[in-house]
């Protein structure tokens, strides 16, 4: 791998080999009072936020620093761009700064993809932590890899994703690696709230959340992003919370083994009520925690992985 930019075109071999490291890293350092491996000692990753973050930002400066990696944080506001600095000449300045891996999330689709090409001559790697409406891969590794810990093998088993597709970025990841494990899914949401050219997916679509959750292995729900929204979508949040959030009555409706699942930030009480998000059923702490060896993973498949595969 030299980059992270999507799981549109990620293979079966390359998916399971970076959730089988973070399978690996995480029984590494179970039980270890320092959390700390030496296998990026030397690498310098930075972090290029343009759009606010807690869980992904935190997560790829714990995962390059408990990797002895040097992480530099730069955020939009207190960086050059504030001064009218473009995004290439952004990147090519951290280049020759010395970056060995550049993490960006943007509000751009295409941004990352972008970055990737004026970085190409420079030799440093680029990882999409989500530009605009498109992808967010790393999110969509370690919602896959919360599923295997809980259900295990993927292949077959029927994920139900659930409110604002059309802005999410994170459901677009997901379908797409889900797909590749061998999942089955089914987006529901109202006509509204789904892509145009959602009938090209690997999907099947429903617009009745009750009707579909008694067969699903697991339940994803998404945030309304209503920082991206331009008109109105559905008529009020509490008929939206109506038709489409996951209240105490419809988590009864779920089978027993079914997982719950959020990206986050939450509305609770809107996408999904506090006794769901806090239920045993809910592993949206655990994907936290995932995130993190996850993002270790694939700082190790970008940085550390081809070369000690040359050095074998």
């Amino acid at each position: 791998m030299r980059h992270l930019l999507t799981t549109d075109g990620l293979d079966l071999a390359d998916a399971t080999a970076v959730l089988d490291t973070a399978d690996e890293l995480k029984r590494t350092l179970l039980g270890r009072e320092v959390r700390k491996l030496p296998t990026l000692r030397g690498r310098t990753v930075i972090t290029m936020f343009y759009e606010s973050s807690t869980r992904t930002r935190v997560s790829f400066e714990l995962a390059g620093k408990w990797m002895s990696a040097d992480v530099v944080n730069v955020s939009a506001g207190g960086s050059s761009v504030g001064k009218g600095e473009s995004l290439r000449d952004t990147a090519l300045t951290l280049a020759a700064a010395g970056a060995d891996c550049v993490i960006v999330r943007h509000p751009a689709s295409g941004a990352a993809h972008r970055l990737a090409g004026w970085l190409a001559e420079a030799g440093t790697s680029v990882v999409n932590a989500g530009d605009g409406t498109h992808q967010h891969p790393t999110q969509a590794l370690l919602d896959a890899a919360t599923l295997r810990e809980r259900l295990g093998d993927l292949a077959g088993r029927r994920i139900a994703i659930v409110g604002d597709v059309l802005h999410s970025r994170v459901a677009r990841s997901n379908v797409h690696l889900l797909a590749t494990l061998g999942a089955e899914v089914v987006l529901v949401a109202p006509p509204t709230l789904l892509p145009a050219g959602v009938a090209g997916w690997p999907v099947t679509v429903s617009h009745e959340l009750d009707a579909e959750l008694p067969a699903v292995d697991a339940v994803m729900m998404l945030r309304v992003q209503a920082e991206r929204m331009h008109g109105s979508y559905f008529p009020s949040a509490r008929e939206y919370s109506i038709s489409y959030g996951l209240s105490e009555a419809r988590l009864r409706l779920l089978p027993e083994h079914a997982v719950v699942l959020h990206p986050g930030p939450m509305l609770r009480g809107m996408e999904i009520a506090s006794a769901v998000a806090d239920a045993p059923q809910a592993a949206i702490t655990e994907q936290v925690r995932n995130g993190v060896h996850v993002r270790m993973a694939v700082l190790y498949h970008l940085l550390a992985g081809e070369e000690e595969g040359r050095g074998s």
